[in-house]
């Protein structure tokens, strides 16, 4: 009779209560249902994004409306348009701007996507934003002002 080869090591499972743990510190996604209406948010977001580019507030005033990469971008295009601000020669003063319509639509359950068309004294603009509920909150994940 042949001796039985010994069976393989076996890797240790890790520990249930670690997993959790790092699911409790993840951001957490909210169902729509447990938000407030999006509308409000998109409107007073799409404010703020005009008097940043305009440069009259602080990029770092959204930050906490806004994800990691849509902050950068903000920040990026932000100081372009100071940039272009100072070679010109033009102060920052408060834009006088007009929202002609906000328009949103959910694809999935705790996502928004929308946009809004702003009146400015030059020129008719749009703003296009994506929400996530994270955390119990409306997140912009996308942000582009065109």
């Amino acid at each position: 009779m042949a001796p039985t080869p010994p069976a393989p090591a076996r890797a240790p499972k890790p520990p249930t209560g670690a997993r959790e743990l790092s699911e409790y510190f993840a951001p957490q996604r909210t169902s729509t249902e447990a938000l407030p209406d999006p509308q409000v948010f998109i409107e007073n977001l799409t404010r703020g994004v005009l008097e940043v580019f305009a440069g009259v507030r602080e990029v770092e005033q959204l930050a906490r409306w806004l994800t990691e990469d849509a902050y950068r971008k903000l920040l990026t295009r932000a100081n372009l348009a100071a940039r272009a601000r100072s070679a010109r020669g033009v102060p920052a003063k408060r834009p006088v701007h007009q929202i002609l319509t906000i328009r949103h639509s959910s694809p999935a359950d705790g996502i928004v996507e929308g946009v809004v068309v702003v009146a400015g004294p030059a020129r008719t603009r749009a703003v296009a934003v994506r929400l996530e509920g994270m955390d119990g909150r409306w997140r912009t994940t996308s942000l582009a002002l065109l």
